[in-house]
């Protein structure tokens, strides 16, 4: 009788360490596609010309990828090292074997973000401040993220 409680106890933790891997996996994929949108959907058309300037979208974008710099060192615990993930980018092993070099990338994005959050009030603003943060993302994509496949 106490060896099946145990069995079932064990079961039962490692179904829940699955299930909040997955979840962790899912608000990294989520976060990372807000990420895109405010980059690639409001800031970078805007800063080209390819949509009109519109403080109130700016505003939101960098509010949306200031809490994705919050968030984003708890989005790879170390159990996921290692980890098969499904689509078409993963994190890489450099995340947890370069924990300083990566929590550094972090810091330079979210001090990118935090610069143009205080610096953009219009369009040349805009202008001069998104290159800042386009390449503290790139830049942490090309160590810390692997394409699959």
């Amino acid at each position: 009788m106490k060896r099946s409680l145990l069995v079932a106890a064990a079961l039962l933790l490692g179904v829940g360490a699955v299930v909040a891997q997955q979840d962790v996996i899912e608000q990294s994929h989520v976060l990372m596609k807000a990420n895109g949108k405010s980059l690639g959907g409001t800031l970078s058309p805007m800063a080209r010309g390819d949509k009109p300037y519109d403080q109130a979208a700016v505003d939101a974008a960098l509010t949306q990828l200031e809490d994705s710099a919050k968030k984003l060192p708890t989005l790879y615990p170390v159990s996921l090292k290692g980890a098969k993930l499904e689509g078409e980018y993963a994190p890489s092993a450099k995340i947890w074997d370069d924990k300083a070099g990566f929590d550094a990338q972090v810091a330079a994005f979210a001090k990118a973000v935090a610069d143009a959050k205080a610096g953009i009030k219009d369009l040349d603003s805009l202008k001069a401040n998104f290159p800042a943060i386009g390449k503290s993302c790139s830049g942490c994509h090309e160590t810390y993220r692997v394409k699959n496949g």
